[in-house]
């Protein structure tokens, strides 16, 4: 929020500084001459330009603050909007994006969260990846797909694939295929190609596709908790 400002002397007075009612953390800025507030900044914007009652603020002065607010308000926009959830950098931006927030202040916002490591790429598709193997039942070919979608970059997508355990992405892909074997209807033949199908969708590859396929074939009553594989 900013007025149209009246500048004497190259710059204005303070004369109230009022806490907003509608959104925490916000408070207007009221100078000499003006009806309305000239601005709205959040606390911490308030305490580091020390904005008081009295002070007298310059045109260059007010610039660099309502800049630095902006950022600021786009920072603990990311902020919210992560909340306690883990996301790509890409995930944030697109979201700021959607916020209508300026380009310049997205990408300084992005970079104060990386430099607080609040967003850290790697680390975040490393976890990604295991929850999707362990939890989502899909295989290394989705998941670096699905990371790659969510903004994650070509290598550390990669990266964060190959750090799977290639042993329990093997077991995941058997229990899938036990599993589902069972409900699949037909000849023989064409229910083996429905099994592939299904698990090449969850994006395991083709060796273990078949491998598994072989296993649940052979193994239609194999207790799927006590799976074990031969090497």
């Amino acid at each position: 929020m900013d007025a149209d400002i009246t500048m004497q002397d190259d710059s204005i007075q303070i004369i109230a500084v009022k806490r907003e009612r509608k959104r925490r953390g916000k408070y207007f800025i009221y100078a000499e001459h003006q009806e309305e507030a000239i601005m709205s900044v959040s606390e911490d914007i308030l305490i580091r330009y020390n904005l008081l009652k009295g002070q007298h603020v310059t045109a260059d002065r007010l610039s660099e603050i309502i800049r630095a607010d902006n950022r600021q308000s786009a920072y603990e926009l990311a902020l919210v909007y992560l909340g306690n959830k883990a996301r790509a950098r890409k995930e944030v931006e697109r979201y700021l994006l959607r916020k209508a927030v300026e380009q310049d202040d997205i990408q300084a916002a992005l970079d104060r969260l990386e430099k607080e490591r609040i967003i850290e790429d790697g680390e975040y598709a490393k976890r990604f990846a295991q929850q999707s193997m362990r939890s989502r039942g899909k295989g290394s070919l989705a998941i670096r797909q699905d990371l790659m979608q969510r903004g994650i970059s070509k290598q550390q997508a990669a990266e964060a694939v190959m750090e799977l355990d290639q042993e329990a992405e093997m077991e995941a892909a058997i229990r899938a295929a036990c599993r589902k074997w069972p409900y699949i209807k037909g000849e023989t033949r064409q229910r083996t190609q429905k099994l592939a199908m299904f698990l090449m969708r969850r994006g395991y590859p083709g060796e273990i596709v078949r491998k598994a396929v072989n296993i649940a074939i052979k193994s239609e009553d194999l207790d799927e908790d006590g799976l074990m594989l031969d090497n």
